[in-house]
């Protein structure tokens, strides 16, 4: 017997948030009702993380479902959601979820016209959009935006599915997504250029080398902020950075590469933040400042 309050769950968008997010509220006992998958790939991942359950076209999905969660990209989503407005396909009472870390409910406008609940629910996880992903919805936090009197409910969405709510402003999404995306987007990119570098000088298994100095430094800095903060650019040591920098340029051919570009911008910000904590005197953020030249470098 199904436990109360369970919903017809209907999944638009079969890639790996939306076909992990499906299974996660079936295993809440809700019932997944349908699924759109347009790509070999996607209709492979629905086979094995919702097995059982029918592809369906969208605006079938959207008649059958009580909550309908739309897992398309970010630059879809405002097309898709009007369109199925054109159709006639939201339903008043529906709850009309999507989990674009950009937008709150804003853009869910169509969806509120016609009597649907619009919810905001991005998760703050990267995806394989495979089963592991389940266990790792246990250590993950949602960003969740809802009108007040629907707040509850995209928070106990969430609770379900094994993770923790978080409550985001509508106007703070944009900037809530920024700080997600430099994080995380940002990171793969840095690994990637020591990574290149590190091969360059004949590191054969650059992530044996990295892997133990990186775990240990978002560690570090996730429980201590910018007091984990160390090394040369701290320290104040102008000629290390600048022996760096110079290093970077002939490498990367006189400053037309990416690594060069990467290390300067944030060697300048990790200056200017070294200063603001007292870590360097003014003198040494001059010195920095000078040996990694001007901005346009």
């Amino acid at each position: 017997m199904a436990k109360p309050g369970r919903l017809g769950v209907g999944i638009i968008g079969a890639g790996k948030v939306g076909a992990v997010l499906g299974a996660a509220l079936r295993a809440a006992e809700h019932a997944v009702v349908g699924v759109s998958a347009v790509s070999e790939a996607s209709r492979e991942r629905a086979e094995i993380l919702l097995p059982g359950v029918p592809v369906l076209e969208v605006q079938d999905i959207v008649e059958r479902a009580e909550l309908v969660l739309l897992a398309v990209p970010d630059d879809a989503l405002p097309g898709l959601v009007d369109g199925l407005a054109k159709l006639g396909a939201w339903q008043p009472g529906q709850l009309v979820a999507h989990t674009s870390g950009r937008f709150g409910v804003g853009v869910l406008h169509p969806v509120r016209a016609a009597g649907a609940v619009p919810l905001a629910l991005h998760p703050a996880m990267t995806f394989t959009g495979m089963s592991l992903d389940l266990t790792r919805l246990l250590d993950c936090t949602f960003g969740v935006t809802a009108d007040a009197a629907m707040l509850p409910i995209a928070q106990a969405l969430v609770v379900e599915m094994g993770a923790e709510p978080v409550a985001i402003a509508e106007a703070d999404r944009t900037l809530y997504h920024a700080a997600l995306a430099h994080g995380s987007n940002h990171l793969v990119t840095l690994v990637a250029q020591s990574s290149q570098l590190l091969r360059e000088v004949g590191v054969e298994q650059p992530e044996r080398m990295l892997g133990p100095l990186l775990r240990a430094t978002l560690e570090n800095a996730l429980a201590s902020g910018e007091s984990a903060l160390t090394g040369p650019v701290a320290r104040g040591d102008v000629g290390t950075v600048e022996a760096h920098a110079q290093a970077l340029r002939e490498y990367d051919g006189g400053g037309h590469g990416d690594v060069l570009a990467a290390y300067l911008a944030m060697a300048r910000a990790t200056a200017r933040r070294a200063e603001a904590r007292g870590l360097l005197k003014a003198d040494q953020l001059d010195g920095l400042n000078q040996a990694l030249g001007s901005k346009e470098d």
